[in-house]
């Protein structure tokens, strides 16, 4: 494989997701069924990535960029569901395909039929949650779909490194694989957290924001890789990473949140159309694999369409079956009874189970030899691992949007609710303004005189008041106006300004010397500086109290994030 073909694939991919984007497809279908076609197309050049660099290279960031954008709040509040799936349902869809491949293929060693389903268990959200983003879909059903998909690759490989090692010494210890699993999780989850809660550090005390961002860049990839050498688990390292980072990111600076978040962005939609571009190129290959080995091509497809129905009946039937569990109390969690999911929402997240990188990644890695002989049915586990990962992928990912809107789910109640909590914080942040006025004006008192000082404090209290009077309209049209005469109240409402005039911050000036006027501007600049900490520190208080949605928070915060590089450039572009 030449430069200019990866070019060339690279740039294809692309050019596919654009179309998608332009025309609002979901990208990662349509990527599988270009690939699909590109592959059948007689002499095209063999495109392949070794399960190194899928797992190793492509896996961590995509996981990381997830984490960090996942709300550690909602993700305590699923906990229990997340962990019945990410765990359990893996688990129970291993088992049930390995069983079903024993069936077909007598002869294949039960350890063998597990690798097979430890390669097909885990879903990959990507595009069900770009389908779910797309119709607005409730946020617990989003959380529940993105938190499974954190975890249950873990689930997935660890459980592949179990059946591995039993097929390489031909016995099969449950005692041992319970013990693996186990120390991949605490050494996993040990390692991401200590690297998080060192990047955090770093990022605190660091003024570079290109530097930390290229930290972040690399920290998934050590992270993945160190507890991969500790025997952990790479994947739980990285989620870990990422769900500490994403939780602290407020208390960082605004430069490095504003540099990242494009950053990111641009690296999963290049790494997510690779990827689904690369799982439809490859069935060809593995077809041609299967026509060339002893195996048959005919028992090969029948175990691969036995092994997409059952991955995909299980997970409904796993998912109705185990509801009752969400009812029971996990240490570390925060739940209410809206948390839970109603049976068009469980029906939902029974129909997104679309398989994708770690399904491909894990049957590309399957050895051709173990423990000194051949792997049993490699050709058939490989073939029927990618017809589970496109089956799922073109079955589930074209009807699920059929499904959501059939079963009429949406967010319209929970957007009214966000919109009720933001006007209730933008009320709690005025307060916090006012404050901040309040204190800037007592310093100002001595310079300026306490006339002029008071003067200015009420005026910059009135602009506050307005704005949070409109924003309570806006936000929740509903609010009565003994709301907006309260919070005027708190602020002290307009009294007489006085001989002032209007400044930058939307309240007035006083009439100050020509000469000094640039010391004013400054003195201005320092306060608006102040009312946006202010603000922030808000938002944390609020959502560390659990009184204040993560997403709705991430909305307010990025406004005050572009605020704050404004209010960092020079005090002349204020004037």
């Amino acid at each position: 494989m030449t430069e200019a073909v990866v070019l060339l694939f690279i740039t294809g991919a692309l050019a596919v997701t654009a179309a998608a984007r332009h025309w609002d497809l979901p990208a990662p279908l349509l990527l599988v069924v270009v690939g699909l076609g590109v592959s059948l197309i007689p002499g095209m050049p063999h495109i392949e990535l070794s399960p190194e660099i899928l797992l190793g290279v492509i896996l961590p960031p995509l996981l990381f960029s997830a984490a960090t954008g996942s709300s550690y709040q909602d993700f305590r509040s699923s906990l229990h569901a997340i962990v019945r799936l990410g765990v359990g349902l893996v688990i129970v869809t291993a088992l049930a395909v390995a069983w079903v491949a024993t069936l077909l293929l007598p002869d294949l060693p039960f350890a063998a039929a597990l690798v097979l389903g430890a390669v097909v268990a885990p879903p990959d959200a990507v595009s069900a949650a770009a389908v779910g983003r797309r119709l607005g879909l409730p946020r617990r059903v989003m959380t529940l779909l993105g938190g499974e998909s954190l975890i249950n690759d873990a689930t997935s490989l660890t459980l592949y490194k179990v059946a591995l090692a039993g097929v390489a010494t031909g016995a099969w210890v449950w005692t041992e694989g319970i013990g693996v699993f186990t120390l991949a999780v605490v050494i996993g989850v040990g390692v991401g957290l200590v690297m998080g809660i060192g990047m955090h550090a770093a990022r605190l005390r660091l003024a570079d924001p290109l530097l930390t961002s290229v930290a972040g860049l690399v920290l998934p990839f050590a992270a993945y890789w160190i507890a991969e050498e500790l025997s952990g688990s790479g994947v739980l390292a990285v989620v870990a990473a990422g769900l500490y980072l994403g939780h602290t990111a407020p208390t960082a600076g605004y430069e490095t949140r504003l540099v990242e978040q494009p950053l990111w962005d641009s690296l999963d939609l290049l790494l997510e159309a690779v990827t689904f571009a690369l799982i439809g190129l490859q069935l060809t290959i593995v077809v041609q694999t299967v026509v060339t080995s002893d195996e048959g091509l005919a028992t090969a497809i029948w175990v691969s369409l036995a092994s997409l129905v059952v991955a995909m009946a299980v997970r409904p039937l796993y998912i109705f079956a185990t509801t009752w569990l969400d009812r029971v109390h996990l240490r570390g969690s925060r739940r209410s009874r809206a948390d839970e999911l109603d049976w068009r929402e469980s029906l939902v997240v029974s129909a997104a189970g679309m398989r994708g990188v770690v399904t491909l990644a894990a049957a590309a890695a399957i050895p051709a030899v173990l423990g000194g002989t051949e792997f049993p049915g490699r050709a058939t586990i490989q073939l029927a691992a990618f017809t589970v990962a496109i089956g799922t992928l073109l079955l589930q990912g074209v009807t699920l949007p059929w499904v959501i809107r059939r079963l009429g789910i949406g967010g319209e109640d929970e957007a009214a609710s966000d919109a009720a909590e933001e006007a209730r914080v933008r009320r709690l942040m005025a307060d916090a303004q006012a404050d901040a006025v309040a204190r800037a004006a007592k310093e100002w008192a001595p310079v300026i005189g306490e006339e002029k000082a008071e003067a200015a404090r009420a005026a910059m209290s009135a602009a506050i008041v307005g704005r949070a009077q409109a924003a309570a309209r806006l936000l929740s049209p509903e609010t009565e106006s003994g709301t907006e005469a309260e919070l005027e109240a708190e602020l002290e409402g307009p009294a007489e300004p006085g001989p002032v005039r209007a400044n930058p911050t939307g309240g007035r000036s006083s009439n100050a010397p020509r000469g000094d006027r640039p010391q004013e501007l400054r003195r201005i600049n320092a306060l608006r500086a102040e009312m946006n900490k202010a603000q922030r520190q808000v938002l944390v208080d609020e959502r560390d109290a659990g009184r204040l949605n993560e997403a709705v928070m991430r909305r307010i915060l990025r406004e005050l994030d572009i605020e704050a590089e404004a209010l960092a450039g020079s005090w002349v572009n204020r004037i």
